[in-house]
């Protein structure tokens, strides 16, 4: 097997109904997780992109928030219907989608 060139984490956490903070995985994230399978799997990129779900990675209200490495990108508000995109011009291009990129200002920054 290769080394992975690149490594996709997609929190896919989820809280009891009505919790405060909400959560990733109620708002679609395994939807996205599954996209993400179905676009390795139809360009024959599993070994070269790694894919995992993640339990919180804290900015949940961002979610779902997917990260791809080694670039230290975060996206929010991932849906099923981005994943294309962020596979065509992040994984295969590797220009970032940035109006998926979560704002440095998010972080306090």
């Amino acid at each position: 097997m290769p080394k992975p060139k690149y490594h996709i984490i997609i929190c896919t956490n989820t809280r009891p109904p009505g919790h405060p903070k909400g959560s990733c995985g109620e708002k679609g994230a395994q939807n996205v997780a599954m996209k993400f399978s179905e676009e390795l799997e139809k360009r024959s990129l599993f070994g070269r992109v790694i894919l995992s779900g993640s339990t919180c990675i804290g900015m949940c209200n961002f979610g779902p928030v997917v990260i791809v490495y080694p670039d230290a990108v975060w996206y929010h508000g991932v849906t099923a219907n981005d994943v294309t995109e962020i596979m065509n011009e992040h994984i295969t291009n590797g220009k970032p989608v940035e109006r998926l990129m979560i704002p440095d200002s998010a972080w306090g920054e």
